[in-house]
């Protein structure tokens, strides 16, 4: 978090922006962190809200159906967003991919889109998409594949019952998969040919950089001239992307925020006491 935001967040408890990206929310699933992804909107104002595939989950909802009060809480939040001054773009994603068939459509006043273009605010041009039109590049064998998707399920199912145990001690989130995921080698590489891939694109189209979602993977990178953005998650990470009103683009931890604020809270208690 940069300076000029902790700042921001510390004075007003406000998240202000020009823009911000957030995908692969995952309402329906029961590892969606609902409840983090729920205090930041209802801090956040931007111009523009970006929601970049993976919203609801229908791939989960077909298995087991889980909807929780708060999931309906964030669909009405971004309802009511998209009716006051921030414009909402949906680009939907593989995991709701029926959302589709929509395109060029309003859902109240959220705009669907297959994806966009973001001019920021010093003019670079970036393609928005959620990245599952990329997923060719990093096909594996359908063995090998099944037993990562039977494997992040558990480290998923692990890690849901990791957090409880660190909320009962006072302990911030912490993610297991992603620790796991970035420590293996074969993971590293699937990821670094899905950025390349990504960037690839971006420069095909003659633009500056691209901006994604799709892989849970958190990150911001230059190579070559072409920037390349994944905005993470709220399944693994809780995190979004924010560009300031200068063109400062930046990933944010929300769930390091909250942690923050309750620290601050405790602090101001104390020596008001």
């Amino acid at each position: 978090m940069s300076a000029y935001y902790q700042q921001q967040y510390l004075n007003t408890h406000k998240i202000k922006a020009n823009a911000v990206w957030i995908s692969d929310i995952h309402l329906g699933n029961k590892d969606c962190k609902a409840e983090f992804l729920l205090d930041l909107l209802t801090r956040l104002e931007c111009k523009t809200l970006y929601l970049v595939g993976d919203i609801i989950d229908m791939w989960s909802l077909s298995k087991n159906f889980y909807w929780p009060e708060q999931h309906n809480k964030i669909i009405r939040k971004l309802m009511k967003m998209a009716k006051s001054d921030c414009r909402v773009i949906y680009i939907p994603g593989n995991h709701d991919m029926n959302f589709r068939d929509f395109v060029g459509e309003k859902f109240g006043e959220i705009e669907v889109h297959q994806q966009a273009i973001h001019i920021t605010a010093d003019k670079r041009k970036l393609l928005v998409i959620h990245g599952d039109e990329l997923d060719n590049v990093i096909r594996f064998n359908r063995v090998i594949k099944c037993m990562g998707d039977l494997a992040y399920d558990l480290l998923l199912f692990i890690n849901r019952f990791n957090n409880k145990m660190r909320k009962k001690l006072g302990f911030n989130y912490w993610s297991l998969a992603t620790y796991i995921k970035n420590r293996v080698k074969n993971a590293q590489a699937a990821i670094n040919c899905f950025e390349q891939a990504a960037m690839q694109l971006a420069k095909k189209q003659h633009l500056d950089g691209v901006i994604c979602g799709h892989i849970h993977h958190p990150n911001i990178r230059q190579e070559n001239g072409v920037l390349y953005c994944n905005d993470g998650d709220w399944i693994e990470n809780c995190t979004f992307m924010l560009e300031d009103d200068a063109g400062w683009l930046e990933i944010i931890h929300w769930s390091d925020i909250a942690k923050r604020e309750k620290a601050i809270k405790l602090n101001s208690i104390h020596h008001a006491a």
